[in-house]
């Protein structure tokens, strides 16, 4: 199976800002084009409402990586397209191009509002002060990294140890300035090291509870063979934010390379194996805060739709 390795890309800062971030973290794969996409002027002028008519209440964002292709050629429009399927908040990964302040202007002229942004690694190392002046700038409260730079598989405990201090400073310097640190989980921090000892907690003891939360892509944290819901009941009040991302039935699990092709192995919310009733109860219980559908399939317009209707009128 081709295996794609999903990676958020670097930010693009204002101008204004006292230093931009650098270009060195490592870019997502992008999957293939939305060939169904219609032209930008196609939005309607007034966009759906997502109606959360049963269990699950929310608050639904998604993630705007799952628009990555559609954004090559047409910011405003895609976010337009984004705004019609009835979402009124998003996660971002980048700003294609743009400025801070320039994607905020078409982020406030789609009707759009950012609660919540990924960042690489490698920008928080080594532009702190300019990643959170952009976030003042785009607007989400939470800002956090989706990647820990490492060779390919599992990650090892002595990287583990140096991430959470590094989240640790990242956590602080963001609580002073009013953000929310959060890492994103990706699946290789679940092969147990020398003597046992979990990488993944490691992170959760070795950082601070108030400065570091965490987001549970459901997805990642499924593939190495975990429960979501054991996970979520394992480190209560550590989990902030959640990607709602299922996996297609049969997909093998004991993977702990953090990555997978999404086209053959997702599908929309409530169609696969995991059990999205459980998951979304416990999460409500444990205290996530916010979530965001992410689609990596390559028609992300004709499948995110299809996980809102289900959360919509969803029943725990």
């Amino acid at each position: 199976m081709h295996r794609r390795t999903m990676r958020v890309p670097t930010i693009v800062l204002a101008a204004a800002l006292t230093s931009a971030l650098g270009c060195s973290s490592t870019p997502r794969d992008t999957a293939a084009k939305d060939s169904s996409a219609p032209a930008a002027d196609a939005a309607p002028s007034a966009p759906a409402e997502i109606k959360l008519a049963g269990d699950f209440q929310g608050p639904l964002g998604v993630q705007l990586y799952s628009f990555r292709d559609a954004f090559k050629t047409d910011v405003p429009g895609t976010l337009a397209r984004v705004r019609a399927l009835g979402f009124k908040e998003v996660e971002l990964a980048g700003t294609y191009g743009m400025t801070a302040p320039q994607f905020r202007h078409a982020l406030d002229s789609a009707g759009l509002a950012a609660t919540s942004m990924h960042v690489g690694y490698e920008q928080f190392r080594d532009s702190l002060e300019s990643v959170l002046a952009a976030a003042k700038v785009l607007g989400p409260k939470d800002v956090g990294t989706a990647w820990i730079p490492h060779p390919n598989g599992p990650i090892t405990v002595a990287l583990a140890k140096q991430a959470a201090a590094d989240f640790n400073r990242w956590g602080k310097a963001a609580r002073a300035q009013g953000l929310q640190f959060f890492y994103h989980v990706h699946g290789y921090e679940f092969k147990p090291g020398a003597g046992g000892l979990l990488p993944m907690d490691v992170l959760m003891k070795e950082t601070d509870s108030a400065a570091v939360k965490f987001e549970m892509d459901v997805f990642w944290a499924s593939l190495p063979g975990n429960d979501p819901v054991v996970l979520l009941k394992k480190y209560p009040g550590r989990w902030k934010l959640m990607h709602i991302k299922d996996m297609k039935k049969g997909v093998a699990t004991g993977v702990h390379t953090g990555s997978a092709n999404p086209d053959s192995s997702e599908v929309p919310t409530g169609t696969g194996q995991t059990d999205y009733r459980a998951v979304l109860r416990t999460a409500k219980d444990v205290g996530v805060e916010r979530f965001y559908i992410e689609d990596e399939t390559a028609r992300p317009f004709e499948t995110v739709p299809l996980s809102v209707r289900w959360l919509e009128t969803v029943r725990f």
